[in-house]
């Protein structure tokens, strides 16, 4: 079975949080993503102390996928340097199964 990720960003607006979530999964890049609701990050950029508002998208992917999938939000991304995290995943065969076979680029049926 394929090893799934979960693959994180942030961007600054809801709107184009929702493209690049629906993006992924029309692609086939991922099989779902969340948007979670705005959060404060806080960070530091070129020397000061910044704090933003911010809407994180999670996917769910497979390894195979992830290499694509970062450069597909990477394109259309406007930040200079993009958060992108993975974290590996566990969890149901049912579920696993699931993300693998709609992450496939040539899916069956």
């Amino acid at each position: 079975m394929a090893e799934i990720v979960i693959a994180q960003t942030t961007v600054d607006d809801e709107e184009h949080a929702k493209t690049l979530a629906r993006g992924a999964v029309e692609h086939r890049l991922a099989a779902c993503a969340h948007i979670d609701p705005p959060v404060t990050a806080v960070y530091r950029w070129q020397g000061a102390i910044e704090a933003a508002r911010e809407w994180r998208i999670s996917y769910k992917t497979t390894t195979d996928r992830l290499p694509e999938l970062a450069s597909w939000v990477a394109e259309r991304h406007g930040y200079e340097v993009p958060e992108w995290i993975t974290l590996p995943v566990g969890g149901s065969g049912a579920y696993l199964g699931w993300v693998a076979e709609e992450t496939s680029p040539h899916p069956a049926g």
